[in-house]
């Protein structure tokens, strides 16, 4: 069977590479085409264009960038006809890939749809769309099925694959990485500042408020494998922080505690059991438009999972060195850190048990016997 995969960051990258996997499990004469990343280009798929390409993030970049993503849209669409697979798969990514089941779905392309767009956060009219041309559901969190039930609309739910991608992340020996990267023996604190330049940008420069005031810990940040090195050292300049570029799991799996971007990595960040402040900041007019349509009361994955205020979020104006400093200090206290193991144990069994890639090759697979 041909399978074309459409995946558009970091995290769809690791989702779908694991889904490869999984397919080529399957079905061992499998052909992928796919979008993504250079992990899914590791698993065995044909990468046709890397995400790093089209990483636009916000409003007014968006914008900025409309004719270069229309391009991107009419080519996809082009290289789907070349290769005409047996089964179209989207990962997340919503704003290109429902441009493309639209078109799909009436070209007579079964459609298929792991991590679904976040439409129980912002836009819910956008359900109508999907039901009309998504023909299989794959859901991640728990609460996202119940949502669609409102709708009667059918969903697989299959787990969370984070959960497979630690569960199977291989133990490292601390020293070793210490010694390679040049890490002394304080505690580590990991600094996740997003993946596209916009938002660390605006990330970051807070975040290196931090390290000064800390004499006692080394601060690592986890550069997104996207970024050029130069990148980041243009925001560090002196500060005394190390950036280790591409290893985000080992690090936090060494880590003591963590300063987090609004994202998946919240989520990766609580389930290798490590407390975290999550942090966001876009321009004001991207924030000011972004609040008027998302309809949430929390923004981390770990809050909405567990429908509970378990990890402070510092949002746009509260975003601030002053206020990032003291719950900092709240997530040092001891009594926090236990009460925070408990949550993200918590949190571990609401998402489920392994196998989410599995899951959903079977169901692919078996949709096209």
């Amino acid at each position: 069977m041909k399978y074309y995969i459409i995946a558009g960051e970091a995290s769809g990258d690791l989702h779908g590479s694991n889904l490869i996997k999984e397919l080529k499990k399957n079905d061992p004469s499998a052909t992928i085409r796919c979008w993504g990343g250079d992990l899914m280009e590791a698993a065995g798929g044909d990468l046709v264009i890397h995400y790093k390409e089209r990483a636009f993030m916000g409003f007014l970049e968006i914008i900025k960038n409309l004719l270069k993503i229309l391009g991107f849209i009419k080519f996809c669409k082009n290289d789907i006809k070349n290769f005409n697979p047996d089964a179209l798969i989207f990962i997340d990514n919503s704003g290109f890939n429902l441009r493309i089941a639209k078109w799909a779905k009436p070209n007579g392309y079964q459609t298929h749809y792991y991590i679904s767009p976040q439409v129980w956060a912002s836009r819910s009219g956008r359900v109508k769309t999907i039901k009309a041309v998504v023909d299989h559901m794959y859901v991640i969190l728990p609460f996202v099925k119940d949502f669609y039930k409102t709708y009667n609309y059918p969903v697989h739910y299959v787990g969370h694959p984070l959960i497979d991608a630690i569960a199977n992340f291989p133990k490292i020996d601390d020293q070793k990485f210490k010694t390679e990267f040049s890490l002394d023996k304080r505690p580590i604190i990991a600094l996740l500042p997003g993946s596209r330049k916009q938002e660390i940008t605006k990330m970051l420069e807070t975040m290196l408020t931090l390290p000064e005031l800390y004499p006692k810990f080394q601060f690592v940040i986890a550069g997104a494998p996207s970024q050029d090195n130069s990148f980041y050292q243009s925001i560090i300049g002196n500060k005394k922080v190390i950036l280790i570029p591409n290893r985000t799991y080992e690090i936090l799996s060494i880590s003591y505690a963590a300063l987090v971007t609004s994202g998946t990595a919240t989520l990766e960040t609580a389930l290798f059991k490590i407390p975290q402040v999550v942090c966001y900041k876009g321009s004001p007019l991207s924030y000011a438009i972004a609040k008027r349509i998302i309809k949430l009361k929390y923004i981390s994955l770990v809050n909405l999972v567990m429908d509970l205020p378990v990890v402070k979020e510092l949002i746009q104006n509260e975003f601030t060195p002053e206020n990032l400093k003291k719950e900092f200090d709240f997530i040092l206290n001891p009594d926090q850190r236990t009460s925070l193991f408990l949550s993200y144990y918590d949190l571990e069994q609401k998402l489920g048990s392994t196998g989410a890639s599995k899951k959903t090759a079977d169901l692919i697979t078996k949709s096209l016997q």
